[in-house]
């Protein structure tokens, strides 16, 4: 847990990590240091200062007060972390270090691992949730398949939600922005019986978005989400605690299926541009203006996406006479998602631009088991060990519904895909730090892990009435029937190996070496292909760590210093090609890349309540060796390129202050600054899709009542700095973008009582 003294709330920056500021110390209360600051990184309460990884901590406090609500706010605050946009949920997924997976195939894991309370989550879309009121976000950077195994070949996103407490609490808490965004938060926690405690929280948040759909009139790229969250705990005896926890929300999106930046591509290495005339004259007259800040879309519906993220777990925790602890989590989760897209991104039909649309269903479930023995600390080894085993499973329904104008005549099509996979994670895990001395100790970790994977595939089309399967027969967007299964087995090792030796009392150096492990994959999706039918080779990472971390003066000064090196084989990733005259995107073992870098982070706290706290971040993360697939008609001449979503330099500067107006009542100053170098957003490496370099400028004022409320203005974006979160080729030509939530200045005010 991050232990704070109420109502001081300053977390610290340090240990490789950056830990975004919360509220500074009170002007009268002595400074806390980054040695309050508890983590789980190591399967054991530990603070930042001992723990020989890269990680950052961040306070549900934190993140509530700076009005970051989910992973997607978060890259914008931890320097080392990214995040890619999409239509749908299925598209989305997180980047540690320039590395991550994309792709809507079930049958591939994501290289980043996003954690809640101990359970994996096996999809990248089911971590795109609200996070609402929680204890505290991790993000591990590197490989961390040695304890979290699974999908965690580039890191770990663990996000720690809180306990119920035995003393009554509860609070209440509105926000309200100049767009049109409103969020309520109301929760509650305290004793039920003699040793059983709960709690409960709720959410409900709306936004009416930032584009306008012309054709519909209607404001787009919002969101309404609604869920809460549950918790017992019965501690029966001193010993023993049970914790069962369940939680849902529910989400629509409404976020359009790209808008349009550019009516040109560029092809890579060529350099020639191409300018797709007739969907120039379709735009023209309707209002919509391409460009890199255009907020406008002339789509025939508003295209959206629904969403059900629900889950239930129980966690034993016991503690044994002889120091040692025994932990079991059991969880089962499921995903439900909906999409409706507007696949030609247009309201025209003519003879040179068809109109289609997307319908997908999907429901995944999943269960896990993990059972850990923790030994006591203060010996020559002390270690966690333990087993896991995890089965998901996958089914999904996509329709295309196409016209084309042929000969002056509407022709529609049709192509209607079922699909799924089956997923058996078995795993057996161990870490152990061997202590030398009181100051110098080695680390050893393994797991060795199976996967069994399976899938099906069925897809018939309208303009292959006899499910001949013939290549002729393919339309714009729409292969012919296919029908396929398949299924492999794995087996792989992840390790770490390691020196952490303590300098000072407050400062430690370390060096890692670690192997991480990613399952093997199928690329199974709605126009899946014979040659889409080979699995995936399983994705590898080596990685070089060392760091140095600590305090000074008293703790006012604290510094953090990282650096690494790590190369992916047979890395899984999605590479852009064009098929059918449709884009579509083939997930592949790309070959081999790697990501090195320095991440640097310094705190300031020179006097009670007055804080600085920066972290830059440069890493090169590139195309080592690249594999051109078999039949790719777009360039593979990518070697030496970056990787998508890695800019090479990222910054994020926070400044507080935080003194007494009387003897009841804060005032708080607070400003932060995020700058993003230039990224591209493609893998084929296309001019147009490289979003430059940009900077977002926020800050906020408080009043904060020492009888529990708080009273918060806040402005975004306040330079009102346009960017795309996202970039890529139209479906039918150009190049679209997407609008990130602040795209444009907006203010808001936060009213928040605790009681």
């Amino acid at each position: 847990m991050i232990r704070f003294t109420a109502p001081r709330l300053r977390t610290a920056l340090l240990a490789s990590a950056l830990t975004l500021p919360a509220l500074p110390a009170m002007a009268d209360e002595p400074a806390n240091d980054a040695s309050d600051i508890v983590v789980t990184a190591r399967y054991r309460n530990e603070t930042l200062q001992q723990v020989p990884i890269a990680v950052s901590a961040i306070s549900g406090t934190s993140l509530n007060d700076r009005a970051l609500h989910n992973l997607q706010d978060l890259a914008a605050a931890v320097p080392t972390v990214d995040f890619r946009n999409g239509s749908s949920n299925k598209d989305r997924t997180v980047f540690i270090r320039g590395i991550g997976t994309i792709s809507t195939s079930p049958g591939v894991e994501p290289s980043v691992s996003t954690v809640v309370d101990g359970v994996v989550l096996t999809r990248p879309g089911q971590a795109t949730f609200d996070l609402g009121e929680i204890e505290r976000v991790e993000v591990l950077r590197g490989p961390q398949g040695t304890l979290f195994g699974k999908n965690a070949s580039a890191g770990v996103i663990s996000v720690v939600t809180k306990a119920p407490s035995n003393h009554f609490h509860a609070y209440g808490e509105a926000d309200a922005t100049t767009d049109a965004e409103f969020r309520v938060k109301a929760g509650v926690t305290g004793p039920l019986a003699e040793n059983l405690a709960g709690s409960l929280d709720g959410i409900y948040t709306h936004y009416r978005g930032n584009v306008n759909n012309i054709s519909t009139g209607d404001k787009v790229n919002g969101f309404e989400r609604y869920g809460g969250r549950g918790k017992l705990q019965f501690t029966p005896s001193a010993n023993l605690k049970l914790t069962l926890a369940g939680d849902y929300l529910q989400s629509h999106d409404t976020v359009p299926n790209g808008v349009f930046a550019s009516t040109a591509q560029t092809a890579f290495p060529s350099g020639a541009v191409s300018n797709n005339a007739a969907l120039a004259s379709a735009l023209t007259g309707t209002g919509v203006t391409p460009s890199a800040d255009n907020r406008n879309v002339n789509s025939s519906f508003d295209s959206d996406v629904s969403d059900k993220n629900y889950g239930g777990s129980l966690t034993g925790e016991l503690k044994l006479d002889n120091g040692y602890t025994i932990t079991s989590i059991t969880a089962l989760r499921g995903w439900k998602n909906h999409q409706h897209q507007d696949f030609d991104q247009t309201n025209g039909l003519s003879s040179s631009i068809y109109q289609a649309q997307d319908h997908g269903d999907l429901s995944s479930s999943q269960f896990s088991q993990e059972l850990r023995l923790t030994s006591p600390k203060g010996k020559l080894v002390d270690y966690v060990v333990g087993a896991y085993y995890l089965h998901a499973r996958d089914d999904e329904r996509y329709e295309r519904d196409l016209t084309k104008v042929i000969a002056g005549v509407n022709t529609p099509y049709q192509g209607v895909a079922y699909y799924g996979t089956r997923a058996d994670n078995y795993a057996l895990f161990g870490e152990a730090n061997v202590n030398f001395t009181k100051n110098f100790r080695a680390i050893a970790g393994y797991r060795t892990t199976w996967d069994d994977l399976s899938y099906y595939h069925n897809r018939t089309s309208s303009n292959d009435p006899t499910n001949s399967g013939s290549s002729t027969l393919a339309v714009t967007g729409i292969q012919a029937y296919h029908a396929s299964t398949g299924s492999t087995s794995r087996r792989g090792d992840s390790y770490r190996l390691g020196l952490q030796f303590d300098i000072a009392d407050n400062a430690q150096i370390y060096g890692t070496y670690s192997r991480g492990y990613k399952g093997p994959a199928y690329n199974v999706f709605f126009n899946m292909l014979p040659r889409d039918e080979i699995a995936l080779s399983p994705e590898t990472s080596k990685a070089w760590e060392v760091g140095l971390k600590g305090s000074l003066v008293d703790h006012k000064i604290t510094y953090a210093l990282a650096a690494y090196s790590t190369v992916f084989d047979n890395y899984q990733a999605n590479f852009s090609d064009l098929v059918g005259g449709a884009i579509i995107t083939r997930l592949i073992n790309a070959g081999r890349v790697g990501t090195r870098g320095v991440e640097v982070e310094f705190g300031l706290h020179p006097v009670p309540g007055l804080s600085f706290d920066t972290s830059v971040t440069y890493d090169d993360a590139k195309i080592l060796h690249f594999n051109c697939p078999a039949g790719a008609t777009a360039s593979c001449n990518i070697d030496g390129q970056p990787l998508p979503y890695a800019p090479k330099w990222k910054l994020y500067e926070n400044a507080a202050y935080r003194f007494g107006l009387n003897g009841a009542t804060d005032l708080e100053l607070q400003s932060d600054i995020a700058l993003k170098g230039a990224t591209q957003y493609q893998l084929t490496e296309t001019a147009n899709t490289i979003q430059p370099s940009y900077v977002v400028w926020n800050a906020s004022v408080a009043l904060l009542g020492k009888a529990g409320w708080q009273l918060r203005a806040y402005v975004k974006n306040i330079g009102n700095q346009h960017y795309s979160n996202y970039l890529a080729n139209g479906n039918i030509g150009g190049t679209v973008r997407y609008v990130p939530r602040d795209d444009a200045r907006y203010a808001g005010i936060s009213l928040r009582y605790d009681f």
